[in-house]
């Protein structure tokens, strides 16, 4: 597999891995910087995350709320 978008793998068919629901913010963190998701727990889930804040994808989340 080669490396893809933000430390993704991209599988043979070129398709790149999405996050699990199951994926913790803390893990997120480690990518996107310590001010992700401000006052959420670390030990939040992804998918609680996301509903949460009324979206469908990572990438509708950090369209929306994170600012680099």
């Amino acid at each position: 597999m080669a490396k893809g978008l933000d430390g993704r793998r991209r599988d043979k068919s070129g398709h790149i891995d999405k996050k699990h629901g199951n994926t913790l913010v803390k893990t997120l963190r480690k990518t996107y910087g310590d001010h992700f998701a401000a006052g959420h727990r670390s030990d939040m889930m992804l998918k609680t995350l996301l509903a949460n804040n009324n979206c469908d994808s990572l990438h509708e989340y950090l369209r929306r709320h994170h600012k680099r």
